[in-house]
C-alpha cells in the first residue's frame, strides 16, 4: 500500500464543500481542515504508484474550488497505531 499526503489549498468559503467531495474521491481514505499555511490535508491510499497520479492529477486537483496542492510520498510508517494493528490480525481482544 503506497501513501501519499496531500497538502491542498482552496478557496476559503468552500472549505467544506471541498473536503466533503475529495473524502467521497476513490483513494483518498482521510480528509483533515487544519489550521496552518493550508486549509486541507488529505491521505491518498493506493495499491500502485500510478494511481497516485490518478487520483491526484485526476481527482483532487480537478474538485472545484481547489487552488493548489503539494504532494508528500511517505516512504515508511512509524504509526504505534499501525503497528499494532499489523500484529493484532486475528487476535480477539480478550478486554
Amino acid at each position: 500500500m503506497l501513501t501519499a499526503i496531500v497538502l491542498i489549498d482552496c478557496a476559503t468559503d468552500s472549505i467544506p464543500e471541498v473536503a466533503e467531495m475529495l473524502a467521497n474521491l476513490p483513494g483518498v481514505s482521510e480528509v483533515y481542515s487544519v489550521a496552518g499555511d493550508v486549509d486541507l490535508i488529505a491521505i491518498v491510499r493506493v495499491r500502485e504508484f500510478d494511481q497516485i497520479a490518478e487520483v491526484i492529477a485526476g481527482g483532487i486537483d480537478k474538485v472545484p474550488g481547489v487552488l493548489d496542492t503539494e504532494t508528500h510520498i511517505a516512504f515508511r510508517a512509524y504509526s504505534r497505531h499501525d503497528l499494532e494493528a499489523a500484529f493484532a490480525i486475528g487476535y480477539a481482544d480478550s478486554d
